[in-house]
Protein backbone atom coordinates (compact mmCIF):
# COMPACT_ATOMS: atom_id res chain seq x y z
CA UNK A 1 0.00 0.00 0.00
CA UNK A 2 1.10 3.48 -0.29
CA UNK A 3 2.66 5.11 2.64
CA UNK A 4 -0.02 8.44 3.23
CA UNK A 5 0.56 8.60 6.80
CA UNK A 6 2.70 9.96 9.41
CA UNK A 7 2.29 10.26 13.35
CA UNK A 8 4.11 12.75 14.99
CA UNK A 9 4.90 12.28 18.69
CA UNK A 10 4.40 15.85 20.25
CA UNK A 11 3.17 14.93 23.88
CA UNK A 12 6.22 15.71 25.58
CA UNK A 13 6.91 17.62 28.53
CA UNK A 14 10.44 18.97 27.34
CA UNK A 15 11.82 19.25 30.73
CA UNK A 16 15.53 19.76 28.90
CA UNK A 17 14.73 23.35 27.53
CA UNK A 18 13.02 24.66 31.44
CA UNK A 19 11.98 27.63 31.55
CA UNK A 20 11.55 28.11 27.80
CA UNK A 21 9.06 25.13 27.69
CA UNK A 22 7.24 26.13 30.84
CA UNK A 23 4.32 27.53 28.46
CA UNK A 24 5.07 26.71 25.27
CA UNK A 25 5.69 23.63 23.73
CA UNK A 26 9.39 22.09 22.80
CA UNK A 27 8.22 21.48 18.73
CA UNK A 28 7.28 25.28 18.97
CA UNK A 29 11.09 26.39 19.82
CA UNK A 30 11.95 28.41 16.56
CA UNK A 31 14.73 27.34 14.60
CA UNK A 32 15.82 30.54 12.76
CA UNK A 33 12.26 31.82 11.80
CA UNK A 34 10.04 28.43 12.11
CA UNK A 35 9.14 26.35 14.89
CA UNK A 36 10.75 22.76 14.85
CA UNK A 37 7.55 20.92 14.15
CA UNK A 38 7.06 22.64 10.93
CA UNK A 39 10.76 21.05 9.28
CA UNK A 40 9.67 17.88 10.09
CA UNK A 41 6.38 18.22 8.77
CA UNK A 42 7.68 19.57 5.53
CA UNK A 43 9.80 16.91 5.19
CA UNK A 44 7.03 14.50 5.25
CA UNK A 45 5.52 16.73 2.72
CA UNK A 46 8.14 16.56 0.48
CA UNK A 47 7.99 12.72 1.20
CA UNK A 48 4.59 12.82 0.07
CA UNK A 49 3.00 12.05 3.29
CA UNK A 50 -0.66 14.28 3.37
CA UNK A 51 -1.99 12.80 6.47
CA UNK A 52 -0.55 13.92 9.62
CA UNK A 53 -1.52 12.61 13.05
CA UNK A 54 -0.09 14.90 16.22
CA UNK A 55 -0.01 13.26 19.41
CA UNK A 56 -0.53 16.00 21.55
CA UNK A 57 -1.13 16.50 25.32
CA UNK A 58 -1.86 18.90 27.99
CA UNK A 59 -0.25 22.10 27.16
CA UNK A 60 0.07 21.64 23.48
CA UNK A 61 -2.41 24.10 21.89
CA UNK A 62 0.13 26.34 20.50
CA UNK A 63 1.20 23.12 17.63
CA UNK A 64 -2.63 23.06 17.00
CA UNK A 65 -3.28 27.28 16.25
CA UNK A 66 -0.20 26.89 14.24
CA UNK A 67 -1.57 24.60 11.43
CA UNK A 68 -4.91 25.85 11.70
CA UNK A 69 -6.05 29.45 9.80
CA UNK A 70 -5.49 32.28 10.80
CA UNK A 71 -8.23 34.32 9.55
CA UNK A 72 -7.42 37.88 11.53
CA UNK A 73 -3.36 37.51 11.04
CA UNK A 74 -4.14 36.60 7.46
CA UNK A 75 -6.75 40.12 6.90
CA UNK A 76 -4.23 41.96 8.41
CA UNK A 77 -1.10 41.06 5.97
CA UNK A 78 -3.47 41.70 3.41
CA UNK A 79 -4.47 45.36 4.55
CA UNK A 80 -0.85 46.08 5.14
CA UNK A 81 -0.03 44.51 1.47
CA UNK A 82 2.34 42.22 2.89
CA UNK A 83 1.61 39.22 0.36
CA UNK A 84 5.22 37.96 0.98
CA UNK A 85 4.39 37.24 4.68
CA UNK A 86 0.90 36.38 3.53
CA UNK A 87 1.95 33.49 0.94
CA UNK A 88 4.08 31.92 3.72
CA UNK A 89 1.06 31.68 6.75
CA UNK A 90 -1.56 30.67 4.18
CA UNK A 91 1.03 27.49 3.18
CA UNK A 92 1.43 26.45 6.82
CA UNK A 93 -2.15 25.70 7.05
CA UNK A 94 -2.78 24.86 3.46
CA UNK A 95 -0.09 22.15 3.24
CA UNK A 96 -1.34 19.28 5.02
CA UNK A 97 -3.97 17.53 6.21
CA UNK A 98 -3.89 16.91 10.03
CA UNK A 99 -5.62 15.21 12.77
CA UNK A 100 -4.78 14.95 16.30
CA UNK A 101 -5.21 12.72 19.31
CA UNK A 102 -4.52 13.16 23.01
CA UNK A 103 -1.93 10.93 25.02
CA UNK A 104 -3.11 11.00 28.59
CA UNK A 105 -0.09 10.26 30.03
CA UNK A 106 3.63 10.36 28.93
CA UNK A 107 4.30 6.62 28.67
CA UNK A 108 6.95 6.33 26.08
CA UNK A 109 7.47 6.49 22.50
CA UNK A 110 5.74 2.78 22.04
CA UNK A 111 3.09 4.39 24.08
CA UNK A 112 2.54 7.48 21.88
CA UNK A 113 2.35 5.23 18.50
CA UNK A 114 -0.47 2.82 19.91
CA UNK A 115 -2.70 6.17 20.79
CA UNK A 116 -2.42 6.99 17.27
CA UNK A 117 -4.09 3.10 16.13
CA UNK A 118 -7.22 4.10 15.27
CA UNK A 119 -6.27 7.27 13.19
CA UNK A 120 -3.33 4.88 11.46
CA UNK A 121 -5.94 2.01 10.69
CA UNK A 122 -4.52 -0.81 8.48
CA UNK A 123 -2.19 0.33 5.98
CA UNK A 124 1.68 1.20 6.89
CA UNK A 125 3.04 4.43 8.28
CA UNK A 126 5.92 6.72 9.13
CA UNK A 127 6.78 7.76 12.73
CA UNK A 128 9.00 11.56 12.87
CA UNK A 129 10.10 12.73 15.67
CA UNK A 130 10.89 16.83 15.48
CA UNK A 131 14.55 16.46 18.30
CA UNK A 132 15.48 15.15 14.51
CA UNK A 133 16.17 17.55 12.19
CA UNK A 134 17.90 16.16 9.45
CA UNK A 135 19.31 18.53 6.62
CA UNK A 136 19.80 16.39 3.21
CA UNK A 137 19.80 17.32 -0.33
CA UNK A 138 16.85 14.74 -0.77
CA UNK A 139 14.58 14.73 2.49
CA UNK A 140 15.34 11.69 4.95
CA UNK A 141 11.71 10.37 4.63
CA UNK A 142 11.86 10.56 0.98
CA UNK A 143 14.60 7.89 1.02
CA UNK A 144 13.25 6.21 3.44
CA UNK A 145 9.69 5.78 1.10
CA UNK A 146 12.05 4.76 -1.68
CA UNK A 147 13.62 2.07 0.06
CA UNK A 148 10.10 0.36 1.72
CA UNK A 149 8.53 0.27 -1.39
CA UNK A 150 11.48 -1.97 -2.56
CA UNK A 151 11.60 -4.02 0.25
CA UNK A 152 7.99 -3.83 1.37
CA UNK A 153 9.36 -4.57 5.42
CA UNK A 154 9.41 -2.03 7.98
CA UNK A 155 12.67 0.84 7.75
CA UNK A 156 14.24 2.14 10.42
CA UNK A 157 16.61 5.58 9.71
CA UNK A 158 20.33 4.63 12.08
CA UNK A 159 23.03 6.90 12.15
CA UNK A 160 26.64 6.10 13.41
CA UNK A 161 27.41 7.83 16.33
CA UNK A 162 30.44 7.87 18.38
CA UNK A 163 30.69 6.03 20.99
CA UNK A 164 30.67 7.76 24.20
CA UNK A 165 27.54 8.69 22.99
CA UNK A 166 25.93 5.40 21.96
CA UNK A 167 24.43 4.91 25.14
CA UNK A 168 21.79 7.32 24.53
CA UNK A 169 20.41 5.71 21.98
CA UNK A 170 18.68 2.35 20.57
CA UNK A 171 21.00 0.63 18.62
CA UNK A 172 20.95 -2.33 15.88
CA UNK A 173 22.48 -5.17 15.01
CA UNK A 174 22.66 -5.50 11.63
CA UNK A 175 23.82 -7.10 8.11
CA UNK A 176 24.39 -4.36 5.07
CA UNK A 177 22.68 -5.80 2.05
CA UNK A 178 25.05 -6.86 -0.79
CA UNK A 179 22.91 -4.53 -3.25
CA UNK A 180 23.00 -1.63 -0.60
CA UNK A 181 25.16 -0.76 1.75
CA UNK A 182 23.05 1.63 3.64
CA UNK A 183 20.54 -0.89 3.81
CA UNK A 184 20.97 -3.56 6.99
CA UNK A 185 18.74 -6.44 7.59
CA UNK A 186 18.59 -6.24 11.41
CA UNK A 187 19.17 -9.01 13.49
CA UNK A 188 18.44 -7.29 16.58
CA UNK A 189 18.03 -4.12 18.34
CA UNK A 190 19.14 -3.36 21.87
CA UNK A 191 17.84 0.03 23.99
CA UNK A 192 20.51 2.27 25.18
CA UNK A 193 23.63 -0.02 25.51
CA UNK A 194 26.69 0.85 27.34
CA UNK A 195 30.01 1.25 25.21
CA UNK A 196 31.25 -2.00 25.40
CA UNK A 197 28.09 -3.51 24.77
CA UNK A 198 26.96 -2.10 21.58
CA UNK A 199 26.50 -4.31 18.94
CA UNK A 200 27.77 -1.63 16.29
CA UNK A 201 27.52 1.94 16.40
CA UNK A 202 24.48 2.03 14.19
CA UNK A 203 22.23 4.11 16.58
CA UNK A 204 18.36 4.45 15.81
CA UNK A 205 16.67 8.34 14.93
CA UNK A 206 13.63 9.76 14.99
CA UNK A 207 12.40 8.03 11.43
CA UNK A 208 10.46 5.38 10.84
CA UNK A 209 8.02 3.41 8.18
CA UNK A 210 6.19 0.63 9.94
CA UNK A 211 3.56 -1.82 9.34
CA UNK A 212 0.36 -1.90 11.20
CA UNK A 213 1.47 -5.54 12.80
CA UNK A 214 3.65 -2.87 15.41
CA UNK A 215 0.40 -2.25 16.95
CA UNK A 216 -0.23 -5.74 18.41
CA UNK A 217 3.18 -5.66 18.85
CA UNK A 218 3.31 -2.56 21.32
CA UNK A 219 0.09 -4.12 22.71
CA UNK A 220 1.95 -6.71 24.39
CA UNK A 221 5.42 -5.24 24.99
CA UNK A 222 5.60 -5.34 28.89
CA UNK A 223 6.37 -1.21 30.11
CA UNK A 224 10.44 -0.62 31.36
CA UNK A 225 11.18 -0.08 34.76
CA UNK A 226 10.19 3.35 34.30
CA UNK A 227 6.58 1.89 33.29
CA UNK A 228 6.96 3.31 29.67
CA UNK A 229 6.45 1.50 26.35
CA UNK A 230 9.35 2.15 24.01
CA UNK A 231 9.35 1.29 20.49
CA UNK A 232 12.44 0.00 20.13
CA UNK A 233 11.29 -2.86 22.65
CA UNK A 234 7.68 -3.07 20.11
CA UNK A 235 9.76 -3.42 17.24
CA UNK A 236 12.15 -6.20 18.46
CA UNK A 237 9.17 -8.07 18.89
CA UNK A 238 8.09 -7.62 15.20
CA UNK A 239 11.42 -8.43 13.85
CA UNK A 240 10.87 -12.16 14.97
CA UNK A 241 7.61 -12.41 12.65
CA UNK A 242 9.06 -10.35 9.65
CA UNK A 243 12.25 -8.74 8.61
CA UNK A 244 12.81 -4.94 9.52
CA UNK A 245 15.67 -3.14 7.67
CA UNK A 246 17.76 -0.02 8.89
CA UNK A 247 18.77 2.43 6.77
CA UNK A 248 21.79 4.84 6.85
CA UNK A 249 20.15 7.89 5.03
CA UNK A 250 22.64 10.78 3.36
CA UNK A 251 22.39 13.88 5.31
CA UNK A 252 23.23 15.53 8.37
CA UNK A 253 21.48 15.62 11.46
CA UNK A 254 20.90 17.31 14.24
CA UNK A 255 19.48 16.80 17.70
CA UNK A 256 17.25 19.70 18.22
CA UNK A 257 15.88 17.81 21.45
CA UNK A 258 19.00 19.41 23.44
CA UNK A 259 20.40 22.52 23.59
CA UNK A 260 24.01 22.47 22.76
CA UNK A 261 22.20 20.17 19.46
CA UNK A 262 19.88 23.29 19.08
CA UNK A 263 21.88 25.83 19.15
CA UNK A 264 24.36 23.99 16.23
CA UNK A 265 21.23 23.46 14.35
CA UNK A 266 20.30 27.26 14.57
CA UNK A 267 23.82 28.18 13.43
CA UNK A 268 24.03 25.72 10.40
CA UNK A 269 20.33 26.68 9.50
CA UNK A 270 20.54 30.41 9.75
CA UNK A 271 24.11 30.07 7.47
CA UNK A 272 22.75 28.59 4.68
CA UNK A 273 19.51 31.20 4.46
CA UNK A 274 20.02 33.37 1.45
CA UNK A 275 18.87 36.91 3.35
CA UNK A 276 20.52 35.92 6.24
CA UNK A 277 24.14 33.54 5.87
CA UNK A 278 25.94 36.42 4.76
CA UNK A 279 25.91 39.06 7.26
CA UNK A 280 25.36 35.68 9.94
CA UNK A 281 28.74 34.72 8.63
CA UNK A 282 30.26 37.94 8.83
CA UNK A 283 29.03 38.33 12.46
CA UNK A 284 30.91 35.05 13.72
CA UNK A 285 33.99 36.28 12.21
CA UNK A 286 33.90 39.04 14.03
CA UNK A 287 33.83 37.30 17.66
CA UNK A 288 36.54 37.00 19.40
CA UNK A 289 36.55 32.70 20.09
Amino acid sequence: MKLRKAVFPAAGLGTRFLPATKAQPKEMLPLVDKPIIQYVIEEAVAAGLTNIIIVTGRGKNAIEDHFDVSYELEKLLEERGKYDLLEQVRAISSMINVSYVRQGATLGLGHAVLVARDLVGDEPFAVMLGDDIIDAPVPCMRQMVEVFERVGDPVIAVYRVPPDEISAYGVIDGVAEPDDERVYRIRDLVEKPSPERAPSDMAIIGRYILTPDIFEALASTPRDEGGEIQLTNGIRDLRRHRRVYGYRFDGVRHDAGNKLGFLKATVEFALKRDDLGAPFREYLRSLRL
